[in-house]
């Protein structure tokens, strides 16, 4: 049953010492409206009607959720606050003796939410204040962004997680350790160490690869049979499937049916890097290589306000940052100027945009030219209407219908280059130069050429675009680049109890208050 008020233990900290919290800090805010912020039917829904015990009021929960997220703090250090510094008492309405929690139910706070109707009520009521206060009213500009978020799980190489899979099946799947202990032999899987082999042997090492892969392939072919397998031993075959093809191949001159393998020379483009979190992903991001996981974002420029986050694995087409970014959008109403560096530039993305009507500051990527410092795509006369394709020296060729995987379209100008005086700044192809276009070439080919030539569009690229940097700043501070949780859910929950507490802080930074049953921005005097 759902507790709506805790008897403070001792005088009320917020009445007693209500001079030595700081004014105008979240402390002091949370003290005076949280109850209104967070109110109990909020979280009604979570909780039985009339059955059970009085809980710890949900209101109370959420305001240490909130606390947390903003100071970055694990469950215990979360707690500990609680116990010890008076601001944290006042904020949450305890008593001067008040003891707090357990740390746990914090745990299970966050895993009621995950398991309700509405897992991210808490960010989705502090978005409530900011549309009360009227804050956003006529700031139409969206600045969409990702930031890379380290995983919490340290990232395994290939032996480690072959053994930690079949380790996982044996704990996970009824009957699995007997099947590994009769058929599994390349190392003892009930040895918490590591294989005792000579590890600076490469032979050792090939050999132990081996047997690893052809125990799991032999634990796998037993196991094809069992169909009453539950979720989590389900999940323990099928991820123990895909560690044992990802990172190996057959040995040289084998092909794989003598049992004799070794470590691919290659990575697979969706690497599982640990049995742990096996949802976190290499990263590539500028030019730098990291793992976990991707916090996608959308905030208005000017007041830094987060309008929608989500957090999606660091790898894969469908959590590309074009991919997401519709879903940060959809709660919009009327026309944006959306603001995005070339990481959105994908064609799919700007058409459905741009018949939304918004206005696109997207950055195009630059063009690749096929001879260095020659001619670039935009240097031909592409007429997709009438199928023609016109070179810098003034050849004409025909377009080709679409065709293939992508729906390409190709010029050929076979014949046409050889005696060309250009050639040289066109290609080095010794046929003479194919071009190829995609669908929404024309879009593209506009975007490019108004970023290239519009000076009121690079003019509001440039002042309003690095504003988002600022709010990846806020959002990565105090060490919450590294995340504390496994899975895309749980992280996913984290980052919008993040957002929600940086959202709150910058509300009371621009004057937030509650008068006459609404909230507003007060005017801020110095």
């Amino acid at each position: 049953m759902m507790g709506r008020r805790r008897v403070p233990a001792g005088p009320e900290v917020w009445v007693v010492c209500r001079e030595m919290i700081p004014a105008g800090s979240v402390f002091a805010f949370l003290a005076e409206h949280r109850g209104r912020l967070f109110p109990p039917e909020t979280f009604a829904d979570m909780y039985a009607p009339v059955n059970g015990r009085p809980s710890v009021p949900p209101g109370l929960l959420a305001t240490v959720v909130v606390l947390q997220a903003l100071y970055g703090l694990s469950d215990e250090e979360a707690v500990a606050a609680l116990r010890f510094d008076l601001r944290w008492k006042a904020a949450c309405g305890l008593g001067l003796y008040d003891q707090a929690f357990d740390p746990s139910l914090l745990t299970y706070f966050r895993r009621w939410l995950a398991r309700s109707a509405d897992p991210d009520r808490i960010f989705a009521a502090v978005r409530t204040v900011v549309e009360q206060t009227g804050v956003l009213a006529g700031r139409a500009r969206r600045a969409l962004d990702s930031a890379v978020l380290l995983d919490a799980v340290a990232t395994q190489d290939t032996i480690t997680q072959l053994i930690a899979a079949i380790r996982r099946v044996a704990r996970q799947v009824p009957g699995a350790s007997t099947l590994i202990a009769a058929h599994c032999h390349a190392c003892d899987y009930t040895d918490p160490g590591k294989p005792a082999i000579a590890w600076d042997d490469e032979e050792a090492k090939d050999a132990l690869v081996s047997g690893l892969v052809t125990d799991a392939l032999t634990l796998l072919g037993q196991l094809s049979g069992h169909q009453d397998l539950d979720e989590a031993a389900e999940q323990a075959v099928g991820l123990l499937a895909l560690i044992a093809g990802q990172d190996v191949e057959p040995a040289v001159g084998s092909d794989g049916t003598d049992g004799r393998w070794r470590i691919a020379r290659r990575t697979a483009p969706d690497r599982i890097i640990s049995t742990v979190d096996a949802e976190a992903r290499h990263i590539h991001k500028t030019q730098q290589r990291d793992d976990g996981y991707k916090a996608h974002l959308a905030v208005e420029p000017e007041t830094g306000l987060f309008t929608a986050v989500a957090l999606r694995p660091g790898a894969g087409t469908a959590h590309h940052e074009a991919a997401i970014a519709p879903g940060l959008l959809a709660h919009e109403r009327g026309r944006l100027h959306v603001l995005a560096d070339a990481a959105y530039a994908a064609a799919e993305l700007r058409a459905a945009l741009t018949e939304a009507g918004h206005r696109l500051l997207i950055k195009p990527p630059a063009l690749k030219p096929a001879v260095i410092g020659g001619f670039t795509l935009d240097d031909f006369a592409i007429n997709t209407a009438a199928g023609i394709v016109t070179c810098p020296a003034g050849h004409t060729v025909p377009l080709a219908a679409p065709g293939g995987r992508y729906q390409q379209r190709r010029a050929t100008f076979t014949g046409l280059c050889a005696a060309c005086p250009l050639r040289d700044r066109c290609t080095t192809a010794k046929t003479g130069r194919v071009v190829t276009i995609r669908p929404h070439h024309d879009l593209q080919a506009t975007a490019r050429h108004q970023a290239a030539t519009d000076l009121a569009w690079q003019d509001d690229y440039r002042r309003w675009r690095p504003m988002v940097e600022r709010a990846v700043a806020w959002l990565v501070a105090r060490g919450n680049r590294r995340l504390r949780y496994r899975g895309t859910a749980a992280n996913d929950r984290w980052l919008h109890h993040r957002a929600a507490a940086l959202n709150l802080r910058r509300l009371i930074n621009l004057g937030l208050t509650h008068t006459s049953g609404t909230w507003t921005l007060a005017p801020i005097t110095p």
